[in-house]
């Protein structure tokens, strides 16, 4: 990094975390006097070795490999189990990525004191929804010691996060492998319907069970009808306006009138009118149109601003 100057290794460091930024820092503080000839001998003997690597693939069962050939089996257990767990780079990150129910159902059986350090170190918004979802007298004594704490002490921080790594993290990496129903569900979506259905009909007569599970778990343009008013309107204001004529075209009546029961009256005349003057279209362009809007939908719910029922035959009043 001293050797490329300050405008290139400006711009790798800034492409780094800041634990990385920091252990790098500390290494060239500490470096003093090197000579010309080491540089020009390590500058070029990293530049061979980067140029004869050819293409590289990186991937979980590569970085394993080679994991093995320097550390112990246990220790590379533990790394492989943390990465494939939850993004992020240090445990208040990964923690952030995990589902609330989960974190909560973890959390109502720690202590009280650990429970408000955890939620004092990850996002407020998150920390809301698991606080909601604690036993109510449980969630009280927490918010207590978290009013009442100060600041944590190193000691005890590294405490609390050696006992999360090993306890419930590396469980979650075991038990969260990705489902392959799971993973074929969101192929499916990705396909055009005449796809989708010749390939659910050509599995359905290989595995009934397996096409079921695939069709349960599918997100489609009709599964929409699961919105609350709230989250179709919230919907409404973020799809791109030129997609939901063309995707509503191809809809049924029902969830048509689902989107036009949630817009004003003169913006669902508009909308019926662009539907009724787009005449004959392809049906590829709705299907691509639909998966938009789904998209769309799944993102929203992703980023919590918007809620979609679990139970595909649970029924909304409006």
């Amino acid at each position: 990094m001293l050797a490329l100057g300050e405008e290139q290794s400006g711009r790798l460091l800034a492409q780094m975390h800041e634990d990385e930024i920091k252990e790098i820092s500390s290494a060239m503080a500490q470096l003093g006097p090197v000579r010309s000839e080491v540089v020009e001998h390590l500058c070029i003997e990293f530049a061979d070795n980067l140029g004869g690597a050819g293409n590289l693939v990186g991937s979980f069962e590569n970085t394993e490999r080679l994991l093995m050939k320097s550390l112990p089996r246990e220790r590379v257990t533990q790394i492989m189990e943390e990465i494939r767990g939850p993004a992020g780079r240090t445990m208040w990150d990964k923690l952030g990525n995990v589902n609330e129910a989960v974190l909560a159902n973890y959390l109502k059986n720690e202590y009280p004191q650990t429970v408000a350090v955890v939620l004092s170190k990850i996002r407020s918004d998150h920390a809301a929804r698991v606080l909601a979802l604690l036993p109510d007298s449980f969630a009280m004594e927490v918010v207590m010691r978290m009013l009442r704490m100060e600041s944590v002490q190193r000691d005890v921080l590294d405490g609390v996060e050696r006992t999360l790594r090993s306890e419930f993290m590396s469980n979650l990496a075991r038990s969260t492998r990705r489902d392959a129903h799971e993973m074929m569900a969101e192929i499916f979506n990705n396909l055009d319907r005449q796809a989708e259905t010749r390939f659910l009909s050509a599995l359905e007569e290989r595995n009934r069970d397996s096409a079921e599970r695939i069709k349960a778990l599918m997100f489609t343009f009709d599964d929409l009808q699961r919105l609350t008013s709230p989250a179709m309107q919230a919907l409404l204001r973020a799809v791109e306006k030129d997609k939901l004529p063309l995707a509503l075209k191809g809809a049924s009546e029902k969830l048509r009138d689902l989107f036009f029961a949630n817009l004003s009256e003169r913006a669902g005349k508009m909308l019926r009118e662009e539907i009724e003057s787009l005449g004959p279209v392809k049906l590829r362009d709705v299907d691509d149109a639909q998966a938009s809007v789904v998209a769309l939908a799944k993102e929203l719910a992703a980023s919590g601003q918007i809620e979609i029922s679990e139970n595909k035959d649970e029924e909304m009043v409006y």
